[in-house]
């Protein structure tokens, strides 16, 4: 019987909840203290593995979030390590930490939203108003005085 999933995501679903794990609590760098692991794609051959990683404090400047990079960075010999004792792999896969910029970038979006609607109320948008010509058309011809 053919297994549900691949064995590549299978190895990345693992090295998602080890990581993210091994970040909560054996790794003491500051730098890494508000970051989530988002995603893991693993190569064919299960050699590398490219992490994703997105802070929680979407609020931080930029640089908190290179300096998070350059703390999973720094703790990637001892994460490549952890991860080869925790998991039964005949290779431990090179970790590559990419930033993931999905929570940041969803929320700079929704202030530009936020303010363009603003901005559209300020002005008196008239789709905005509910007293658009189709709102007196839809009342017509349904037979009610």
């Amino acid at each position: 019987m053919p297994r549900e999933f691949s064995r590549k995501h299978r190895v990345a679903e693992e090295l998602k909840r080890e990581l993210g794990i091994l970040l909560t609590t054996e790794v003491k760098d500051p730098r890494v203290r508000l970051v989530a692991i988002t995603d893991v794609e693993v190569s064919q051959d299960l050699k590398y593995a490219k992490v994703y990683a997105g802070t929680f404090d979407v609020t931080a400047a930029t640089e908190d979030s290179s300096k998070a990079l350059e703390g999973l960075n720094a703790a990637r010999g001892f994460l490549k390590r952890a991860i080869g004792k925790r998991l039964r792999l005949r290779v431990v896969p090179e970790l590559r930490f990419i930033e993931d910029t999905t929570e940041r970038d969803a929320q700079r979006m929704s202030g530009l939203i936020d303010s363009a609607v603003a901005e559209d109320r300020r002005h008196g948008d008239p789709l905005d108003s509910g007293t658009g010509s189709d709102a007196g058309e839809a009342d017509e011809g349904h037979g009610t005085p």
